[in-house]
């Protein structure tokens, strides 16, 4: 359902991911197809895939484990009856690999098939190597993982989030006979991701989709909850009919909010704030941990100041700014490099101005220069506090940081009349 769902929203790549498919050498017996469909609710298409034994492999001796694998759109199944036929996970990698793919919708491909070879390999015990599909189920994933990839690659989104999963209930029916739902490899690969059971019985979620799922969320960025542009629709269906409910995935893709031109620039941003109390760390090691927080890569800032906590003790109160992609690497440093227990953080809207960086010789020393137009049409400009840290003397630092910044705007001004 998920290429479905993203080929509705976007049409136009259609023919990509036909070629991304044909690239892969399948033959004719595995051919795929999108088809409008509605439901009598809403409408959408559906990603219909047909792999036909005639191009299974020819059979052989075996004592490997299979996965228990499903379409991605399907939610009940019939017994697969090829048993003789499997392609293990190495084989179907190097037909990945070697196909004419682009080398991201590779590695996006690659990665996927890797956690659903993963799952099986930890519920039969055994090493990924030795894990087996059987051939029609496999060649089914291999398009759909492709197609998959290729939309992820085009669609180079900056963060993928997701509303809680369906757990689903019941049996599906498998090549290894009934197996619980959601199926062993699937719950596997829900793990750590938020799910919910709504009470609606059969197989919700297949392994392909737990893999493609895993895949896109396994940073677990927050959710955004600031304005958005919201820039396409999608709607992918599969097969099973649920009483009272439309059997469909949802894509919505939103534009992050841009720069806006006018007299000055602007950008709309999303920061997360983290803020905690310490009481107990000495003021010279907290000093040392919040500089191992400054250095962490997507942190923007960290803040302290004074506070008193319990008692009237005197504490220091922390916050961290932290790109909500790294949110999770930023609360993680919070617990190691200070002493306390607890955190609290939430997401704000913010606006920063566009800077411009300039480099500018004076007396024959580099300089460093952040520079920003204010909404009356002024440039303001700072010298970086490091260029002019080794200056002794309170007033010689400041005549060079502004010899720096007089340098830099002078600059710009010259740059501007040019233009």
């Amino acid at each position: 359902m998920f290429v479905a769902a993203c080929l509705d929203a976007f049409p136009d790549l259609w023919p990509e991911v036909e070629a991304a498919v044909a690239a892969l050498q399948l033959g004719s017996e595995a051919a795929c197809r999108l088809v409008p469909h509605q439901d009598g609710v809403l409408t959408g298409h559906r990603f219909n895939v047909a792999a036909e034994a005639a191009h299974a492999l020819p059979d052989h001796a075996h004592d490997h484990p299979h996965g228990h694998h499903h379409r991605h759109e399907h939610d009940d199944h019939g017994p697969h009856h090829h048993h003789g036929a499997h392609r293990a996970w190495g084989e179907i990698r190097s037909q990945i690999e070697s196909a004419a793919l682009d080398r991201t919708v590779t590695g996006h491909a690659v990665g996927i098939f890797a956690l659903l070879a993963q799952a099986e390999a930890e519920v039969h015990g055994v090493a990924e190597d030795a894990v087996t599909f059987h051939e029609v189920g496999a060649v089914d994933s291999i398009i759909d993982i492709v197609a998959a990839a290729l939309l992820i690659t085009r669609l180079d989104a900056t963060r993928w989030t997701s509303a809680p999963l369906p757990l689903g209930g019941g049996r599906v029916r498998t090549a290894h006979g009934l197996l619980p739902v959601p199926a062993p490899a699937t719950a596997l690969l829900l793990r750590g991701l938020e799910t919910i059971d709504d009470g609606i019985a059969g197989e919700r979620v297949t392994p392909t989709g737990a893999a493609i799922a895993r895949y896109l969320l396994a940073s677990h960025a927050p959710a955004v909850n600031g304005a958005r542009r919201l820039r396409a629709t999608g709607t992918g269906f599969g097969t099973r009919v649920l009483r009272g409910l439309s059997n469909c995935l949802r894509v919505l893709a939103f534009d992050e909010a841009e720069a806006v031109a006018g007299a000055f620039d602007y950008a709309h941003r999303q920061l997360c704030v983290i803020t905690f109390e310490v009481d107990d760390q000495s003021a010279e090691d907290l000093t040392h941990g919040l500089d191992h927080l400054r250095a962490l890569d997507g942190v923007h800032d960290v803040l302290q100041s004074v506070a008193f906590g319990k008692k009237g003790r005197l504490a220091t109160h922390v916050q961290v700014l932290v790109a909500p992609e790294r949110l999770d690497d930023a609360i993680a440093a919070c617990f190691t490099e200070t002493t306390t227990i607890g955190l609290r953080h939430n997401i704000v809207q913010g606006v920063a101005l566009v800077r411009r960086f300039e480099e500018v010789d004076v007396g024959g020393r580099a300089m460093h220069v952040k520079a920003v137009t204010r909404p009356d049409g002024s440039v303001t400009g700072k010298t970086e506090a490091g260029d002019v840290a080794a200056e002794p003397g309170h007033v010689a630092r400041t005549a060079l940081r502004r010899a720096g910044e007089a340098a830099a705007l002078t600059r710009l001004a010259q740059t501007s009349k040019r233009g």
